[in-house]
């Protein structure tokens, strides 16, 4: 496929190609209450992905585009596309620069876990790794869920590289969230840092393990060893 044929619609005429009308209740089944505000092709996500990873050489302007369609399986389509772009070796600073800035623009119009989990982690955090971390602080207090989790995420690509602090320092920030999902989102990122360091996870705890919702706290702990393990939990009145 040459440059000049990876476009937005062509990019959509394929995708739609692949649909099938019983992924779409499938879809409409999975999201339940998040469906409002988003229409479904119904098209797999192995789909999707293969079909974006054939379009990793499409222009931005193109890419905002299908973040602007109203199909769910095209919005992830096109931050499928800016997660391929942004973990090749090749992407110049530039180039991650603008990923980055669209990425952050476009929030309003990703509206569901999926988004930050299959793109925050390279298109946010890779770009900010020699960077200040002062945006993520402010996405953490965003009234936006998704923001929310974008700026945990993100810190996916931190842990990567052996840096566990803004993983703690954010989890944190959002241990009273009011989302399910923030929650199940700190304790697994709790998690991934302390299989990187073991000691900074026991030290959030120490300090956390008591007020921390019983999801989070559980998958925070999910690793470590069974007498380490309940102790936390019992340090928990929920989860005692």
């Amino acid at each position: 496929m040459t440059k000049d044929s990876q476009t937005a619609s062509a990019f959509i005429e394929q995708l739609t190609a692949r649909a099938s009308p019983g992924e779409v209740e499938k879809r409409r089944r999975h999201f339940r209450g998040e469906a409002k505000g988003n229409k479904f092709l119904g098209v797999r996500m192995g789909d999707v992905f293969e079909l974006a990873k054939a379009f990793i050489d499409m222009p931005l302007e193109d890419i905002e585009s299908l973040l602007e369609n109203p199909h769910y399986e095209v919005r992830m389509g096109g931050v499928s596309i800016m997660d391929f772009q942004a973990r090749k070796k090749i992407t110049n600073e530039t180039q991650r620069k603008a990923l980055f800035d669209l990425y952050i623009r476009s929030h309003d119009r990703l509206n569901n876990w999926g988004f930050p989990d299959r793109a925050a982690p390279h298109v946010v955090g890779r770009y900010l790794t020699d960077k200040p971390k002062d945006i993520l602080y402010d996405l953490a207090t965003s009234d936006n869920v998704w923001e929310r989790r974008t700026a945990l995420v993100s810190t996916a690509y931190f842990i990567k590289t052996g840096e566990t602090r803004e993983t703690f320092k954010i989890a944190a920030m959002l241990l009273d969230d009011d989302h399910e999902l923030t929650h199940k989102a700190v304790g697994g990122w709790l998690r991934e840092a302390g299989k990187t360091d073991e000691a900074g996870l026991k030290s959030f705890l120490d300090k956390h393990a008591s007020a921390m919702s019983p999801i989070a706290l559980r998958l925070a702990v999910s690793k470590l060893g069974e007498e380490t393990k309940q102790h936390y939990l019992s340090a928990n009145k929920e989860t005692s």
